[in-house]
């Protein structure tokens, strides 16, 4: 298993462009599609943790799926551990890319946090 885990969507603008980013720069990373082997809870309460981010930040709150559950409206009643199982159900609802490095995660793609992931 590779040391940097790059949890993505293929069809996803910023995660290619996250991707040619990890190319550029030469790391070695593990390639996970986030919707055919999505996190799991525990996983993500994991990268919850390490990330130091609130989980509304986990949530593609731009995504179709996001919407069509109406979960802008339902989140604020849902406990962390409901809204880790509801995430960890649908790599779809999952903001992306993830960028997992030890005990460093970013969520997105800013380059500045993957250089502070990467080290």
């Amino acid at each position: 298993m590779a040391e940097i885990l790059f949890y993505e969507y293929p069809k996803c603008g910023t995660c290619r462009n996250a991707k040619k980013y990890l190319d550029a720069n030469g790391v070695d990373y593990e390639d996970i599609h986030i919707v055919d082997q999505p996190p799991t809870q525990d996983q993500l309460r994991d990268y919850l943790e390490k990330s130091g981010l609130e989980i509304k930040k986990f949530f593609n709150t731009s995504g179709n799926k996001y919407k069509e559950l109406g979960l802008k409206d339902k989140l604020k009643d849902m406990s962390v551990e409901e809204q880790l199982r509801l995430l960890a159900s649908d790599g779809m609802l999952i903001k992306r890319p993830i960028l997992v490095r030890g005990d460093r995660v970013t969520v997105g793609f800013k380059e500045e946090e993957f250089q502070k992931v990467l080290g």
